[in-house]
């Protein structure tokens, strides 16, 4: 929905196997506009109860080309707080141009918000998982509402197991 009807690019950090991924790029599809996407992913394996994975990166390609949106994404390998990885996202977008923000990565929230905050537009979407659910979310949640406090983030509401969905605010 939100890829589909916000405006500008999207910026995914934590695509895993690609579910997320695959939902944006339909959406910006739909669109009628060309958006750009770009996901960061660090890769690695992860035992999961329903969706294990033990190449995350390869396994992300895969379903990028099986539900054919590969050519839409700009897939980037590594962590989001690594400078060479910050580098290469800005030479993919630029200052207030991203509309749409995902997050479903580690813990620190706050990092990249503080790493490409710049990039997002005011009033720029945000999805941002496991606000609620296991012991991961706690330094989640204490982040979030600490932006929310300080005016940054508009919320909008919690969905499915726990994702907080709001709005990016600039000072």
């Amino acid at each position: 929905h939100f890829a589909r009807f916000g405006q500008g690019n999207i910026l995914e950090i934590g695509p895993y196997i690609g579910g997320s991924t695959i939902a944006a790029a339909y959406g910006a599809r739909e669109s009628g506009l060309r958006k750009k996407i770009v996901s960061i992913e660090a890769g690695g394996k992860m035992k999961h109860f329903r969706l294990s994975s033990r190449n995350i990166i390869k396994d992300l390609k895969k379903n990028l080309v099986r539900f054919g949106v590969a050519d839409d994404i700009t897939l980037i390998n590594g962590r989001s707080s690594d400078a060479l990885i910050i580098s290469e996202v800005r030479q993919c977008l630029s200052k207030s141009e991203v509309g749409l923000f995902v997050f479903d990565a580690d813990n620190n929230v706050r990092r990249d918000l503080d790493c490409y905050g710049d990039l997002l537009a005011d009033r720029c979407w945000l999805v941002i998982d496991d606000y609620f659910g296991p012991a991961k979310a706690a330094p989640i949640r204490a982040q979030v509402d600490a932006f929310v406090s300080e005016g940054r983030l508009l919320p909008f509401g919690y969905y499915g197991w726990g994702t907080w969905v709001g709005q990016w605010q600039r000072q």
